[in-house]
């Protein structure tokens, strides 16, 4: 496997490929990889003649910089996993190669995604968004694609940068991968490592709440009584901080005021789980 840590060496590499007519997959990541980043790798390599999986994490899209400080950093076991599952190369860049002109937010080109970006994640994490915007971009611009792969736990973020595709005009085919769980619902995420041993057993009970919470939506079709019971499941174990459960609308994830059977909808949650915010959701798709 090819590691790259400048974007000259990277490009050379990528137009010698590209020249020679192959498709490149793209997963872009923070690294401290999981089987669900893996899970990434292995559907670009089925579906590319090369991949490209990049690992930094990007500070100008932490609005807490203790939230920065902690994030894991794996770097060496990262570049293990890659390797075992046929990742062509890693791009590991720095701040001085993602940031030539510096990463003083204040300084920093703005996107507005619109209503997309004004609820949820965007409402609990003011900024956040522009600076995936910003470091996705680059890396776009640096790799160039066939493909780029993205979790569908971070959905928010995914239709965030689809639609930053579209409007840019990458001719890029942005893909959107199912979140992959433990044994036990827990969705997979680098923020579980984390987790203390007791934290870490009681961290399903989001997504058995987000199973609770379609359960009783689906057989009352009752949004706020939905919403209520979701809440509820969680608030007993008297460990969660809710920062929000929302019923919304897959694409544009505008809240639902009312539900009909066979209608689409995502259910979405973020919370506190002492010092380690998890978010998680399921989509239903009929």
């Amino acid at each position: 496997m090819h590691i790259f840590k400048e974007t000259t060496s990277l490009r050379n590499f990528l137009i010698t490929e590209q020249n020679s007519s192959k498709t490149v997959g793209f997963v872009p990541t923070m690294g401290a990889l999981h089987d669900g980043h893996l899970a990434l790798i292995k559907k670009s390599t089925a579906e590319n003649d090369i991949t490209i999986c990049s690992i930094y994490v990007n500070p100008t899209q932490f609005n807490n910089s203790d939230d920065l400080d902690k994030y894991p950093r794996t770097i060496d076991k990262d570049i293990n996993l890659l390797e075992n599952v046929g990742c062509t190369a890693v791009f590991l860049p720095d701040d001085t190669i993602m940031y030539p002109e510096g990463k003083n937010k204040e300084d920093l080109i703005e996107f507005n995604f619109g209503s997309i970006e004004t609820v949820m994640e965007g409402a609990k994490r003011p900024g956040h968004f522009n600076g995936v915007g910003i470091v996705v971009s680059k890396l776009f611009h640096i790799v160039q694609p066939t493909k780029a792969y993205f979790g569908l736990k971070d959905l928010q973020q995914f239709l965030i940068i689809r639609k930053l595709t579209n409007a840019l005009s990458f001719p890029i085919d942005v893909i959107g991968h199912p979140t992959e769980r433990a044994e036990d619902g827990l969705a997979l995420s680098s923020r579980n490592m984390r987790l203390s041993e007791s934290q870490r057993e009681i961290a399903p009970i989001l997504y058995k709440a987000l199973q609770e919470t379609k359960n009783i939506l689906e057989s009352s079709e009752d949004v706020e009584k939905a919403i209520e019971k979701g809440t509820q499941l969680i608030d007993e174990t008297n460990q969660f901080q809710i920062e929000y459960l929302e019923i919304t609308d897959t694409k544009s994830l505008k809240k639902l005021d009312s539900y009909s059977k066979g209608q689409n909808y995502a259910i979405c949650v973020a919370a506190w789980l002492g010092n380690v915010r998890l978010i998680d959701n399921i989509l239903i798709e009929n």
